[in-house]
Order: structure tokens, then C-alpha cells, then sequence
């Protein structure tokens, strides 16, 4: 069978997966818009003759005509018009791909799992946290409360990238922030002798029941609260132990103990209970930021620059 001549500019059929590349598609929809190579050739800052190339190339490579060409006018064929619609959504997609992981690496979006302890609400945590989701909306913020131990286990297991607590801490790959410097107070019953007073020494709490976390919730911190007490020269009496320390301020309301808290523990607002400040020096304890060295993540690195920038002091 005798096989036709092409005619002019007719482009063979193709199957299979075009090999296109997105400066033949913006080239294509800067001549489909303009319907003229001229004024396409000036908006993309070329020249016409390599323009008019590139457009046979990429319909050699699509295997259909896209444009109708006289000497007179550019057209788009049935073929091109649907090329056009599509060829705009691709190019949308992928400018939005590309602002998406700018994002992305600028910590714009993503997940952050947030670690915290009972009392860090009283203290900077909201603000940071508030901070962060101004600055970050795209970012979601997922908060689990836990004790000071488990916390470290966590963020080391890599179940948390972050968390914001009392106390020492700190270690093998983990790096922290101090956002403040928390006074110790002295947390007494309403009706106590001491309560009355601005300030209370510490030694003046020596022969009082205590009520406590227990160590396993936060070794470091338990620790540096009974080096106070050993400090002020007595070793405290545990009465009672309470797993949240607003349990513990609840026991002392009801007249169970005294208790050593953070100044921050005022806001719990506590019927029965009154927060007097330690005349002792020194007696504060460090809120801190607490993350793993090697985790990657651009979220906790916004995170923890914002938090290093907020000047959360007491």
C-alpha cells in the first residue's frame, strides 16, 4: 500500500509518557495567550526564531498540533485549547508544590509534638505556644502533658521533638533553652502561722509535714527542691506524695502539709491556699526548652529560634 506524504508542520501520533519539561509549557501558554510569536517572544525575553522552535518541539514530543499557523494569524487547534487548560493547572500545581516546600524547609508547616508539665502551663509555655501559632499557623501543634521523666524518655524515643519544663535537665543528645528563672515559694495552708507573712525562710519550714511529687515523675527537679532543703539545714519530712502539683496544692489547701512550689503556681488561683515568696537566695528553678540534637525537623527549629527570641522573662 503506498504510504501518503505528511503534509506540512503534521505531527506523527504518539503513545507513551511525553517527556516535557516546564520551559516548553510556559513557553506554550506565553504563545497561546499572546496568539502572536512576536509579542510572546518579547514577554519571555527571547528571541522569535528559537521561540517558534521550542513550540514544534514540544509538539513533536505531545504528538498532536497545537497551533494553527498562517502568515497572518496563530490559532489554537481543538487539541491545543484543551492542552492550554490543562498545561495552566499543571503549572498552578506545581508553583504551589514548590511554595509548599519552601514552606516546609522554612518550618512553615508540618506536625510539632510538644511536650509539657503540669506547671509549665503557668508559666511561659502559653506564651510561646501562642507565639508559634501566630507565627506559624500552618503548622499543627500537637501538646501532651507528662511528667519530667517521661518527657526526657520521650523526646530521646523520638515520640516528642519538644517540650518546655522545670527543673535540670539536659544530657546525650538533647539540647535545652532556659526561657526563665522561676523563684521557689512557699505553698501554705490559709489558716497557717507563716501564711500572714511577705516572706518565709525556708528553715522556718522544717518541723512541717511536706507534700511532694513523686521522684519517679521528675528526678532532677525532686532533687534540687530537698538540696534546698538541705541547704536551709533539714531534710524534708514527705507526709504525702501527689502525682500533679495542682494535687499537691489541693492537699495543702485541705491541710494535709506545706509544699515548695514555682511562683507561676499563684495563677492556679486555689481556694484555701496562699504562695509566699522564699526570703532564702538562690531558691529559683530554670523553665526550660528541652529537644533532641539530631532531629531534622524545620518546625522545631522555627520552634525553638522563636522561643530563644521571645525573651520570656520572670
Amino acid at each position: 500500500m503506498e504510504t501518503l506524504p505528511r503534509k506540512p508542520h503534521q505531527t506523527e501520533p504518539r503513545t507513551g509518557r511525553a517527556r516535557l519539561n516546564t520551559e516548553y509549557l510556559r513557553y506554550f501558554v506565553a504563545v497561546a495567550e499572546e496568539l502572536h510569536f512576536g509579542r510572546a517572544a518579547a514577554r519571555l525575553s527571547m528571541a522569535q526564531q528559537p521561540l517558534s522552535r521550542q513550540i514544534r518541539r514540544l509538539e513533536e514530543e505531545v504528538g498532536v498540533k497545537l497551533f494553527e499557523r498562517t502568515t497572518r494569524r496563530v490559532a489554537l487547534t481543538p487539541a491545543g485549547g484543551v492542552f492550554l487548560e490543562e498545561t495552566r493547572k499543571t503549572l498552578d500545581a506545581l508553583d504551589r508544590a514548590v511554595e509548599e516546600a519552601r514552606r516546609a524547609e522554612r518550618g512553615e508547616v508540618g506536625t510539632l509534638r510538644v511536650g509539657y508539665t503540669t506547671t509549665a502551663l503557668y508559666g511561659a509555655l502559653p506564651e510561646v505556644v501562642r507565639s508559634f501559632r501566630g507565627r506559624f499557623p500552618g503548622v499543627r501543634l500537637e501538646l501532651a502533658e507528662m511528667g519530667s521523666a517521661e518527657i526526657e524518655e520521650a523526646i530521646l524515643a523520638g515520640g516528642l521533638q519538644a517540650a518546655v519544663l522545670y527543673g535540670p535537665v539536659g544530657g546525650t543528645g538533647v539540647e535545652s533553652l532556659v526561657l526563665r528563672d522561676e523563684p521557689m515559694v512557699a505553698v501554705l495552708p490559709e489558716g497557717h502561722p507563716l501564711a500572714g507573712r511577705d516572706a518565709v525562710a525556708l528553715r522556718e519550714l522544717a518541723g512541717e509535714p511536706f507534700v511532694f511529687c513523686p521522684r519517679r515523675r521528675g528526678p532532677g527537679l525532686y532533687d534540687q527542691i530537698v538540696g534546698f532543703c538541705r541547704e536551709a539545714g533539714f531534710s524534708p519530712n514527705v507526709a504525702q506524695e501527689a502525682a500533679q502539683e495542682h494535687t499537691v496544692v489541693g492537699l495543702v489547701a485541705s491541710g494535709v502539709g506545706v509544699a515548695l512550689g514555682f511562683e507561676c503556681m499563684g495563677k492556679m488561683g486555689n481556694p484555701g491556699v496562699v504562695f509566699r515568696p522564699l526570703a532564702d537566695a538562690g531558691m529559683s528553678v530554670e523553665l526550660c526548652l528541652l529537644w533532641r540534637t539530631d532531629d531534622p525537623s524545620p518546625a522545631l527549629r522555627a520552634f525553638v529560634a522563636l522561643a530563644r527570641g521571645a525573651s520570656v522573662t520572670a
